[in-house]
């Protein structure tokens, strides 16, 4: 009987709101190279300008994560996902009339501000309504379900034109606004609404030294996903030629191809957490192998387009511990911060692929492509393994307690 919670309409929908966010989310990097070419830019020029519109997407995630996370905790989670849902799709249909670079690179900004709020208010919601027994799947079939919306991005960008994938992006949103009406509140937060205790205080996370410490763990432990992402599979092109794979490769291919990864590893790493009685063992393995993929995929040796897909493929699988490691960080925080912590944590670790493409773009000259992206995952998966390691365990949890 317990397990019918998964299949309860809050859950179901957050699934599909997170499948059309991450169609949304990733869109930018799959038609980034056929968008400005149309633009009449260089392939230099590509680059160099597709850095800069990707790094305004991901300053709006981090300013939105911020904002998005206070309102859910002061307003209700569902409030997020209204707003969140408007401000994004609107954007993304208007990308499809860009013809301007400045543009197109605000129109990002503002959709990665609507973007922020998808995923931290839905994994909030579902976290505090599926019973604590199987905490481990509700989360984790969100993710699972919601990846394959990178696969839906990249064959709408096949079948059509970049313009017509912006659009479909932008009406899926809007469709989804209606299946939203539906959904209820989550009864913790309307208990806490009763109560005049502070909410949404996101200044709380900064007032302390081991406050800090732990936000910081957290977003640290979520920082090799846009690492994988955002370097290895959106300069997927540029990975190639370094290997000397003759064939061009296609960064939405990668993209893809890393998604439908995430999108197994999320249905694997909910059931391991749940083996395993942790939270921390079933992050902490899957960071240990992602790393030795991401070794694989810069010094493996690929030699083909499809080889460097498959290695793409199996470091997504490593990589897909997002939906688990959400709704820890759910669990480490009070009812009265969830949604702030839950919703600001992922957007500053997308707000962390500024200074990863900047660093790699700084790299690349003395180290090459690959030894830049070499240096650069040392770093992210070091500094991840020791968080995770030292953040305290929260499988089976109460989640009915408020920060003070």
């Amino acid at each position: 009987m317990k397990y019918r919670a998964l299949f309860t309409l809050p859950v179901i929908v957050s699934a599909l709101g997170f499948f059309v966010d991450v169609y949304d989310l990733l869109i930018f990097s799959i038609v980034r190279v056929p968008s400005l070419q149309s633009l009449g830019y260089s392939e230099a020029e590509v680059s160099k300008i597709g850095t800069f519109i990707f790094n305004c997407q991901q300053a709006g995630l981090l300013v939105g994560g911020i904002l998005w996370g206070i309102w859910g905790d002061k307003r209700g989670r569902l409030s997020v996902l209204f707003g969140s849902i408007i401000t994004y799709s609107l954007a993304n249909i208007a990308c499809g009339f860009v013809e301007d670079p400045n543009l197109y690179a605000l129109l990002r900004f503002v959709a990665g501000v609507g973007l922020s709020g998808e995923i931290g208010a839905a994994m909030t919601l579902v976290t505090e309504i599926v019973p604590k027994e199987i905490r481990s799947l509700g989360p984790t079939l969100v993710a699972g379900i919601g990846y394959l919306g990178a696969g839906a991005a990249y064959l709408t960008q096949e079948w059509f034109t970049w313009r017509t994938a912006y659009m479909v992006g932008g009406g899926m949103g809007l469709l989804l606004l209606l299946l939203r009406i539906s959904v209820f509140e989550s009864g913790l937060f309307l208990q806490l609404k009763e109560t005049k205790v502070s909410r949404g205080n996101y200044l709380y996370f900064f007032r302390s030294w081991p406050r800090l410490v732990k936000y910081f763990r957290c977003v640290l432990i979520g920082v090799p996903t846009w690492f994988v992402v955002g370097i290895l599979g959106t300069f997927g092109n540029e990975f190639g030629k370094a290997l000397g794979i003759e064939e061009g490769i296609s960064p939405g291919k990668c993209v893809m191809f890393i998604y439908f990864g995430l999108t197994a590893g999320d249905f694997f790493s909910g059931p391991l957490s749940h083996w395993l009685q942790s939270r921390r063992k079933a992050i902490l393995f899957l960071l240990f192998i992602g790393a030795i993929f991401v070794g694989v995929y810069l010094y493996g040796g690929a030699k083909s387009a499809n080889m460097l897909y498959v290695i793409c493929f199996l470091a997504g699988i490593c990589t897909g511990y997002i939906g688990l490691y959400l709704m820890m960080v759910a669990e480490l925080y009070g009812t009265n911060l969830r949604a702030t912590a839950t919703t600001s944590v992922p957007s500053v670790v997308r707000g962390m692929a500024i200074p990863m493409t900047l660093a790699f773009q700084g790299l690349k000259p003395s180290f090459g492509a690959l030894g830049g992206a070499a240096l650069l995952g040392v770093l992210c998966y070091g500094l991840a393994l020791i968080a995770i390691y030292k953040t305290d365990e929260t499988f089976g949890r109460n989640l009915d307690f408020v920060e003070e």
